[in-house]
């Protein structure tokens, strides 16, 4: 099975209005730039997809990746740890006029959120965000003395994330803390949408060094020589 697609907007084709969105990256680093930028040039010229439900780390900065989209007015609602960053214009701007919702998500629990959708693991326990205004509205229980916050599990409609190598099957590498939150994504998504760096054949990556399988993944497209977040923020991408 080849789920090699000859360009960006032919893989992009997937995501549509009102989707739930996880995007991978760890502020900059395994931030799927290309993919996103394909996504927000798109909305420009058809107005299409918007009202999504976007999934990551943080709210975006400046204004190139998940802040290009806020600004483009893409987003609906934002789940995420981290909606502050150095620069958080964009977010914060459309916050504060009431034109975008945030669900904030302590960062250990929206990665186990996220690995519970993929494992189909409805709900689970965590003491974290036990008695603050994150818990409330949420089912509380003890367990040996100690009360922990109920919380569901999280899944999307599409992942969009960035791989170092892949195959034509699918099977997938990182690059070192690009990896992040990218696995788990991939396994929570009804759709798997990757940009890697390089594509092999199949057998080009020795089985033990797979950390995505292909069975997480329905579509890859190569992005040789990828951009970098922080390398567009120094540049003072608009």
């Amino acid at each position: 099975m080849n789920k090699i697609y000859p360009g960006i907007e032919d893989a992009l084709e997937a995501v549509e209005d009102g989707m739930s969105v996880m995007i991978g990256g760890f502020g900059g680093a395994g931030a799927p730039i290309e993919l996103i930028h394909a996504l927000v040039e798109r909305y420009k010229t058809t107005g299409a997809p918007g009202n999504l439900t976007v999934i990551n780390n943080n709210a975006g900065n400046g204004a190139v990746g998940i802040a290009a989209m806020i600004y483009a007015g893409m987003v609906a609602k934002m789940v995420c740890s981290f909606p502050r960053s150095s620069d958080p214009k964009a977010f914060t701007d459309k916050y504060l006029a009431g034109e975008i919702e945030l669900e904030l998500v302590p960062q250990g629990t929206l990665a186990e959120r996220i690995r519970a959708g993929g494992a189909g693991i409805p709900a689970f326990y965590t003491p974290t965000s036990y008695g603050t205004q994150l818990a409330e509205g949420k089912p509380v229980e003890e367990f040996d003395g100690r009360p922990y916050v109920r919380e569901r599990w999280l899944k999307a409609d599409v992942a969009l994330i960035k791989a170092e190598l892949a195959d034509r099957k699918g099977n997938l590498t990182y690059r070192k803390a690009a990896r992040n939150f990218s696995p788990l994504m991939a396994m929570a998504a009804a759709t798997t949408i990757v940009q890697a760096s390089r594509v092999v054949e199949p057998g080009g990556i020795d089985p033990e060094a797979v950390i995505t399988p292909g069975i997480f993944v329905d579509r890859v497209v190569e992005v040789p020589d990828p951009a970098q977040e922080e390398a567009l923020l120094r540049e003072g991408a608009k």
